[in-house]
Order: structure tokens, then sequence, then C-alpha cells
């Protein structure tokens, strides 16, 4: 296993029936706002910071690394760390206004961003977010459910479509037990997966960018894909660890990194899994590929980041790599 991995796995359970009732949450608004009987948006600050230009790229630190993603025009990396969004765009690293939260289960679709995770210190935020969304490029966040309960380390929403999978790691009052669960309706409903063939502890979780129903999981046995919303797997790789999972914008091909002994990262034919070709990485010392994204708008370039804090560009589908951050210190 590398070293530094990050990953808080779950071995799956069948789950039970969700809840069908809600708790109805209050919570109170600043002064100036007392009227209020519930915080539905909140203000993370804008994803153009002002003073980005005279940002040297000294001054971004990467402290831990919890995701990976571009924006949908593909001009900017969205990297969320421990202490906030770092954004690489043109050549130059800079962080996002605002409070510096702790941005967890981080992803990206055409229209927004989704995600989980814990407030910055002082901003009277609940903790944990649960289930958030933007759709203004992460200036403004809005409440979808489980604040104060649940945080989503494992979090895929497709790219074109309304779907997002989360693995509950507990129970709340929506979801009765441990397991994967989906919604289609931004969290108005969810529905409980069944999970069947799915062993191992699970790393990772990625959506099909247009195929609502179908999704893939990583664990410590292997791949796996399942074709009708999580409630059925097949097994497509077994033997390694998967650690990171992401479907190819062309909609056929999925790419996974993996593990057995030393780092490898594999793009795969996902509907019969028997055509694979292996991306060669760059020397990795006892680290491994984390998390990986595709610029939606020049879909031959790929960026990758590793446990160990490091993250790499490809302009030719992995062929060759260009370092951006090493160990943490972005370059």
């Amino acid at each position: 296993m590398p070293p530094q991995m990050h990953v808080h796995a779950l071995i799956y359970r069948h789950p039970g029936m969700i809840k069908n009732s809600m708790k109805i949450r209050t919570h109170r608004l600043l002064a100036v706002m007392a009227q209020a009987v519930a915080v539905m948006v909140f203000t993370y600050g804008s994803l153009q910071p002002a003073n980005a230009a005279s940002q040297s790229p000294e001054t971004v630190q990467l402290m831990h690394v919890h995701g990976l993603s571009y924006s949908a025009d593909g001009t900017k990396i969205f990297i969320p760390s421990h202490r906030g969004l770092a954004i690489y765009s043109q050549g130059r690293w800079s962080t996002a206004d605002g409070p510096p939260h702790d941005f967890m289960g981080f992803s990206a679709t055409r229209d927004a961003l989704y995600s989980s995770g814990h407030p910055a210190p002082g901003t009277n935020l609940v903790n944990p977010f649960g289930l958030i969304k933007s759709q203004d490029g992460g200036r403004t966040w809005k409440k979808l459910g489980f604040e104060g309960q649940s945080d989503f380390h494992r979090l895929a929403a497709s790219y074109s479509t309304n779907a997002v999978y989360v693995l509950n790691e507990s129970s709340n009052d929506r979801m009765a037990q441990p397991g994967i669960y989906v919604t289609q309706t931004d969290g108005a409903q969810w529905t409980a997966a069944e999970g069947k063939g799915l062993t191992g502890s699970i790393n990772t979780l990625a959506a099909h960018p247009t195929h609502p129903k179908v999704v893939a999981a990583g664990t410590d046995k292997g791949l796996y894909i399942s074709e009708d919303g999580a409630n059925h797997f097949q097994l497509l790789r077994g033997g390694e660890q998967v650690l990171a999972i992401q479907f190819d914008l062309d909609g056929s091909h999925l790419w996974y990194s993996h593990y057995a002994g030393k780092p490898a990262l594999t793009r795969i034919t996902w509907q019969n899994g028997k055509e694979t070709q292996d991306i060669p990485l760059p020397p990795m010392a006892k680290d491994a590929v984390a998390y990986m994204a595709q610029n939606p708008i020049t879909q031959n370039e790929i960026a990758i980041a590793t446990f160990e804090r490091s993250v790499y560009l490809s302009e030719d589908m992995g062929q060759t790599w260009k370092q951006i951050a090493k160990n943490g210190q972005t370059l």
C-alpha cells in the first residue's frame, strides 16, 4: 500500500430501507437576517481572487488533496485541500477568496460543483456540511441535506446527468444503514443501492458522464462496474487495490489508478474490459495516483494528483507529464 493514504474506506454492507420522513432543521442567520427560519445558501467566495495575479507560487500550499476537478470551460483546475480551494489556471496558482473550508468528496459536472466536508474555523457554519452544491463556480453553495450529520468522502456526480452517488458510512435521518445511495433529484429523494457482487473496502466511486445508472467502484479487491444504479456489480479487474477511478468523457473508457507493489494507471473499455492501455506515470517514490480529472474542452488533457500531494498535467492522454506541484509545494 502506498504511504500517507488518507483513505477512509468502508466494508460494503447491504443498506436497509431509507426512512421516508425527513427531520426539519432550522438554523439561525446573522442578526441582520434574524427573521429567516433556515439557512439555504452560504458564501464561499469568488474563484477569481482580486489578488490572484500578485500571488506567487510559494503562497499556495496543498496541505492535503481531497479531490481534483476541471471547471466547465476547461480553464481552471480545482484542488480542494485541508485549508480551502487551490486553483491552477494558465500556469499560475491562486486560492479562492473566502474562508478556507475543508471540502471533501469534491466532484464537478457540466453545470455544478458538488461537495461535502467541514467549515473553516470561526465561520459559525454547521459541521459537517452534508451535501452541498454550487452553480456559480463555488461562489455560493446550496445545502442539499445531512447538514451536521454526514461527511461524504466518497461522492461521484455524473458529468452530464443529474445522478449523484455517495458512500454513506453511518446512519443519518434519511439513510438507515451504511452503503451506497443515489439521488437524481439533488437530494429530494434517495435510493439505497443493493451493491450485490461488490466486495472489499470501497476506496472510490465514479459516475458515468451520460448514463445515470452506470457507476464504477474501486475497492481493495479490484475494479467493479454496475449498469443498474449500483444494485449489481461485476468485477472488471481483480487482484489489485484500486485507488482512484474516472470515466473518460467519451463514455466508453474508464481510467483507474491501482497499486500492487508499485503505482499504475490504466485506461480500459468498461463495456467488456478487454481493451486496456497502460499509461506511463512520472517517477513516484512510495506514492500513487489518488485523483484524476479530464479537461472537458481539451479532452486530451489529463491531470492527476497523488497521495503525497504532487500534481501533474498531461496534454497527450498521459504519454508525457508536466509537474505543477511537488509534495504540496506548488510550482
